[in-house]
């Protein structure tokens, strides 16, 4: 029987596989040698793959158009890139080139917008897609970039106010029209702690708002339902039951607007998070399709263009993280450790706060034998590990050798959407909100309260330049 690391994999799954393959007895992420990597930059070690980044969005528009040209619908695919997945200037910019618009989150979204236009990156003729809860100084952002000539910005809502809100800031007599969208609050799968998502409008409320509103309003016209299942896209009773009450308020909003052009489906395709991987990415885009243009021609109503928002998708599988196995502790009969040379809650945070997998495969040792371990971080937290994993939902690893001159290198593989933001890299955070103004109180002398303002809130500027941008 053989029991080295590699007959192992081997033996589990059809490998190599697309982006992962063994020369020389070290492992390769998409034909790059790690080990030359590990050789030139030590570890802890990210990496970003910026052409798996292209490859994504060529992917996902060839199945999108080939299920239009096969189902002879009538709307057009757009791909919005979601900047809150990676915010870094070589990402974003690596997706501007393959033509994809942007979606945003927050105002900070906007000043990078118009960072990318200030470096003539992106034009006017950008599809900006505006999402997340709409503060007054996000609102003020949009409508300046809408002043600026983004003709073809639309302002997705998220609440009824938001609309109110709009309406103080901007003039009866206003010749532009503000292009909107409306998000759909979707009931949440059944293990959800809530019913209903708190983002987006009530489904039973749309109809009688867009009436009340928007329709007689000569300043707005209504362009865009979204639709956002935070689980993603799934093949499952829940998925499809949400989707099919996403078309029908579709439906619905379409045969009192005219305007109404575009169905967005937020909420992305899922990436690979283990080596047996399966989905069907073509069979459910058809399946979207064909959904969509069924109910078109049962409503006897013009079929709508189709966005989507899929930021995990695009640029989840270019991200690796490397690290050295500083030391093996058994601690008990059972448990074996190894330890590395970073923090796990800090590097991959979607590991430990809700449970995410990820890739993982030694970069060495292929040829020794295996056994159970935990991964622990170097971190005094005692949630600080990672022992979980696909293969009998447990880690198998290479067993150190007593004689190995070389540590036992470990990569996690496809870390590159929210691992960046979630765990402030650098100082940036999730959906490009900034850290609050931290304020220090103290007591004097005679006992009196004494507040000093310690740190303003974080700039524009200073997120900037983390991500890369070119700030002056």
């Amino acid at each position: 029987m053989k029991n080295t690391y590699f007959d192992l994999i081997d033996q589990s799954y059809y490998f190599p596989q697309d982006g992962f393959d063994v020369e020389d007895g070290y492992l390769n992420f998409n034909g790059i040698s790690l080990k030359y990597l590990i050789d030139k930059y030590g570890t802890p070690l990210r990496i970003m793959y910026l052409p798996k980044i292209a490859d994504q969005i060529k992917r996902v528009r060839n199945l999108f158009r080939r299920a239009i040209k096969k189902n002879k619908y009538g709307g057009v695919y757009y791909n919005c890139y979601c900047t809150k997945c990676n915010h870094f200037a070589p990402v974003i910019k690596k997706a501007i080139k393959q033509g994809v618009n942007l979606e945003t989150s927050s105002s900070y979204d906007i000043d990078l917008i118009m960072q990318l236009m200030k470096e003539e990156k992106i034009d006017t003729n950008l599809i900006v897609v505006h999402n997340g809860y709409k503060t007054d100084a996000y609102l003020d952002k949009i409508l300046k970039l809408q002043a600026l000539g983004f003709k073809n910005s639309v302002i997705v809502l998220d609440s009824m106010n938001e609309l109110e809100r709009v309406k103080k800031k901007i003039s009866r007599k206003k010749k532009i029209k503000i292009k909107l969208g409306i998000r759909m609050a979707i009931n949440e799968e059944p293990q959800s702690a809530y019913y209903t998502s708190r983002l987006g409008i009530r489904q039973s409320e749309i109809l009688d708002f867009y009436d009340k509103e928007i329709k007689d309003d000569k300043r707005f016209e209504l362009k865009m339902l979204h639709f956002f299942v935070d689980s993603g896209i799934k093949d499952n009773m829940y998925y499809w039951g949400e989707f099919q009450k996403a078309v029908s308020i579709f439906a619905g909003l379409k045969k009192k607007c005219k305007s109404l052009r575009a169905f967005n489906i937020g909420g992305g395709f899922p990436i690979r998070n283990n080596l047996g991987f399966e989905y069907d990415y073509e069979g459910i885009i058809n399946q979207i399709i064909s959904t969509i243009k069924e109910a078109c021609q049962e409503q006897n109503i013009e079929e709508p263009d189709i966005f989507t928002e899929f930021g995990k998708f695009t640029v989840g599988e270019s991200g690796a993280i490397i690290f050295s196995v500083l030391e093996e502790k058994q601690q008990n009969d059972a448990e074996l450790w190894y330890m590395v040379d970073n923090s796990l809650m800090n590097t991959i945070p979607d590991a430990w706060s809700i449970f995410e997998k990820f890739i993982l495969l030694p970069i060495n040792k292929w040829d020794h034998e295996y056994a159970r371990v935990n991964i622990g971080g170097i971190s005094c937290d005692h949630s600080d590990y990672y022992n979980s994993e696909d293969l009998n939902q447990q880690i198998v690893l290479p067993v150190n050798k007593p004689k190995d001159k070389e540590p036992l290198y470990l990569g996690f593989f496809h870390t590159g959407a929210y691992q960046d933001a979630i765990s402030g890299y650098g100082g940036i955070k999730h959906c490009l909100i900034p850290s609050p103004k931290y304020v220090i109180i103290d007591k004097d002398s005679k006992g009196n309260y004494i507040d000093t303002l310690y740190r303003e809130e974080q700039s524009v500027n200073q997120m900037l330049s983390i991500l890369g941008y070119d700030v002056k």
